[in-house]
């Protein structure tokens, strides 16, 4: 793990500073002098209470300084915990990115990701400070058809749009992508900077798609792994494999040449219709749901993890979860048609005429997206009465290939 107080290869040390560097510095202290004639020495005296010792302890524990291991066997910001603010980039690549410069792009995007990660500065950060707080940042990168192919590689067979979904008013300013930043921490800060910085570096080699960003809970405002809550106030992601478990694995990771110890992401840009949703009961939300906006219970039982009694009926015999409750639809027998849920809360400034422009960035990962994702999805699709206020407005796929070792770069399976 990088110590963020040595400097890193390439920036400058102290005492080095070039003469211009110094000059202008001199200057700066000049027209600080300068300053202090003009409004009065009392006057910054007493501008302000003095600052804290730094002997002195904060309040509450602080949280800027985690980090998470850059270097592994998965890239991080699939297990790792999910953090408070995220922003997804896609990018599509110039028409002159060839093999041997996409090779030289991973490389430097995966070099400059791991040093942030570890709260040190890009390579030419022109900000080092604001690299100073990690606050569990991650970097997760993952690559579309058009990536994969120019890098010579196969891409697995699942790598390509989703079919297409009745419910679905997809737009291009949130779908697709060759190449994906998925960037996460507690600190929105560091999120913005991360960003910033990436782009710099792709800039000669790739433009913009989209960009979106998200929220969960504010570190610290709920135990670790509390469920999160969507902003129908209903608990999302109950049914999730525990990351580190052998289930985990079983339903994430892939095993498939360059693509072994990686996995699959979807993102779908879901918008949520809340003013048609304050119209409805409170009854009503649940039997939409299938579970008690409380507690997140299912309809038959009393804590969040009961498992559900679909054949469970009523004193009149209708199914106490209805068929057409998002539960029922998003559940199979089939222990397969799994996935892994790490989505974001997205409240953006409403249109004319509305309260509300709100929805949620749906991410999921598993191995294999036309085998796990696609039937859960058709049977939403066919029968959930939650489509009634939720509109899917983003689609794409991307492959995560497996982490790298120091030294190595995110990809670099695909140019073997």
């Amino acid at each position: 793990m990088t110590d963020p107080t040595e400097p890193t290869a390439g920036a400058p040390r102290p005492g080095r500073a070039s003469s211009s560097r110094r000059q202008f510095l001199f200057g700066g202290a000049i027209a600080g002098v300068g300053a202090a004639v003009a409004i009065g020495a009392s006057q910054l005296v007493q501008s302000g209470p003095p600052a804290a010792s730094e002997s002195e302890s904060p309040a509450a524990p602080l949280n800027g300084a985690k980090t998470y291991p850059f270097y592994g066997t998965h890239q991080a910001g699939v297990e790792t915990a999910a953090p408070a603010h995220g922003a997804l980039v896609a990018l599509d690549l110039h028409a002159d990115v060839d093999r041997a410069r996409l090779r030289g792009l991973l490389r430097m995007l995966t070099d400059d990701a791991a040093r942030l990660t570890q709260g040190a500065p890009a390579l030419a950060d022109t900000e080092p400070e604001l690299a100073a707080t990690p606050a569990g940042l991650t970097v997760t990168f993952g690559f579309g058809p058009e990536l994969v192919r120019r890098a010579g590689a196969a891409a697995p067979d699942w790598l390509r749009p989703l079919p297409a979904f009745t419910v679905d008013r997809l737009e291009d300013a949130y779908s697709g992508g060759d190449l994906l930043l998925q960037i996460g921490a507690d600190e929105p800060l560091t999120v913005a900077h991360t960003v910033r910085m990436l782009l710099k570096d792709t800039r000669s080699f790739a433009e913009i798609r989209w960009i979106q960003h998200g929220f969960r809970r504010a570190h610290g405002s709920a135990s670790e792994g509390t469920a999160m809550r969507n902003l129908f106030g209903q608990v999302d992601e109950t049914v999730n494999p525990s990351p580190g478990s052998e289930d985990f694995a079983a339903v994430v990771w892939s095993q498939d040449g360059w693509m072994n110890g990686g996995t699959s992401m979807v993102v779908r840009r879901i918008h949520m219709n809340l003013d048609t949703w304050d119209e409805l009961d409170r009854p009503g939300r649940e039997q939409a749901v299938g579970r008690t906006l409380d507690t997140g219970a299912p309809l038959t039982g009393k804590k969040e993890h009961d498992e559900p009694d679909f054949t469970a009926v009523t004193p009149v015999g209708f199914p106490v979860i209805p068929e057409f409750s998002h539960l029922r639809r998003a559940r199979s027998d089939d222990r397969s048609q799994r996935i892994f849920r790490r989505s974001f809360t997205y409240d953006d400034p409403p249109s004319a005429g509305g309260i509300s422009n709100a929805g949620l960035i749906f991410v999921s990962f598993q191995a294999d997206v036309d085998a796990q994702f696609v039937p859960i999805q058709r049977r939403i699709d066919e029968l959930d009465l939650l489509n009634k206020w939720i509109t899917p407005i983003g689609s794409a796929v991307f492959a995560i290939p497996p982490g790298c070792a120091p030294g190595g770069f995110i990809g670099e399976g695909m140019f073997a």
